[in-house]
């Protein structure tokens, strides 16, 4: 077999999942790390469809499921905390908005990387700073390690990612803004969520959710605003929360308490929303696997899936191709394309559904949720939802028995 020595750019949910994979084909297998160790916490994600299946063959189902999170389902609100619309987390056979299995980022993600450890050797507080390819493989320059020789380097390091910047062009040139922002935080508010992620819209494109987190007391809070791209210090935490007090300043429900809190969140985090739409995934030797390459953004509910589905299909291509690049390459595109394509297709109103930029436009949202289990719109949803599940999941002889027990029952 050739090209084994791997570097993966990333340790989330794709780059640790794809470790997982690699490692099983008989590749070795080298992550980098932005952060100092796995990122903990986070806010909650799906799994649900094919990126059940791929946990399931992994044999981690029982142990992701025993780190659900406990929610009843999505609830709008009006200012006054009163619930206009409803959608419990069975609808749509468990695949609705709230899906069956809500995990937060960092516990899938530390599920995954504690499968990988300690055949996995990772370089935690570091990142990529540059790529020189020739024939035979990449150097890849650090920011603090030494240069070192790999055969194949992977960025599965997010919408922000170093190695497309590096292997594709600029960031502008590869992503498509939706000019929707998302501060994101922890608090431990008694917010009275009885079980249930509760939202709440103002005009002018505002949004304010909670969610209950996994530990007793821990409240997952988004505050999203529409606003043309902006520029700002990522590096500044400060600076970014004065800039969410003063969009978000005078506004209802329980938005005075969370920005309040959000001065003392642990986890403060804040970012855009944008689709990354390239005509392909890898250049010579670089290749790249979930936001990365193909974000879909929090609105389509499907980037764990497609993360988690990523990377177990470039992961067996490489190992049915013993290591060929070059064809490896062209086969996950060939299987992954048509997956790709449907999960970055919006549901119904997009940014403007998520985030209504008027009284009349949040009303009108809000009465299209109370008809979402009933036809059109019931039609619409199962139809968006279903994406999840839309491919053929290839069985991959290399892969085979990697999760030992495991079934194909999520």
């Amino acid at each position: 077999m050739r090209n084994t020595d791997i570097l993966i750019s990333g340790a989330g949910i794709g780059g640790t999942a794809l470790a997982y994979w690699l490692r099983a084909a008989g590749f070795a297998v080298t992550v980098v790390e932005r952060a100092p160790g796995p990122r903990p916490g986070g806010q909650t994600v799906d799994l649900r469809g094919a990126g059940r299946t791929v946990i399931t063959r992994m044999g981690l189902m029982e142990q992701a499921r025993a780190l659900s999170v406990d929610q009843r389902g999505l609830a709008c609100v009006n200012g006054a905390g009163r619930v206009t619309a409803r959608m419990p987390a069975d609808s749509f056979g468990g695949e609705g908005i709230i899906s069956e299995i809500e995990i937060l980022r960092g516990d899938l993600a530390r599920l995954l990387y504690d499968a990988t450890v300690p055949e996995t050797e990772y370089l935690f507080d570091d990142t990529v700073t540059a790529l020189d390819e020739d024939d035979d493989g990449v150097t890849v320059t650090f920011e603090k390690a030494a240069p070192r020789r790999f055969a194949l380097v992977v960025g599965a390091d997010g919408l922000h990612s170093a190695v497309r910047a590096l292997a594709f062009g600029p960031e502008r040139d590869c992503v498509r803004p939706l000019n929707v922002h998302t501060a994101w935080f922890t608090v431990t508010e008694d917010l009275g969520l009885d079980g249930w992620m509760r939202m709440y819209n103002e005009p002018g494109g505002l949004v304010a959710s909670a969610r209950p987190g996994r530990l007793p007391g821990e409240i997952k809070a988004g505050l999203s605003f529409r606003s043309e791209p902006l520029t700002y210090d990522r590096r500044d935490v400060s600076a970014q929360q004065d800039l969410i007090a003063r969009r978000f300043a005078g506004a209802g429900w329980e938005v005075p308490r969370l920005l309040k809190a959000m001065r003392t969140a642990p986890d403060f985090f804040l970012d855009s929303m944008g689709q990354v739409r390239l005509d392909r995934w890898s250049r010579g030797r670089e290749v790249l696997v979930g936001d990365a390459g193909y974000c879909a953004t929090p609105l389509t509910g499907l980037g764990t899936s497609l993360a988690l589905v990523g990377a177990y299909v470039l992961a067996g291509e490489l190992a049915s191709a013993d290591g060929d690049h070059r064809i490896a390459f062209r086969k996950y595109d060939e299987v992954m394309r048509p997956y790709v394509g449907r999960a970055q297709q919006l549901p119904p109103g997009g940014a403007s559904g998520y985030a209504p930029s008027s009284a009349l436009a949040i009303g009108l949202r809000n009465l299209s949720m109370r008809a979402m289990n009933h036809w059109p719109m019931k039609n619409l949803l199962a139809a968006q939802f279903a994406k999840a599940g839309d491919i053929a999941l290839p069985e991959y002889g290399r892969l085979a028995g990697a999760g030992s027990g495991a079934t194909d029952r999520g």
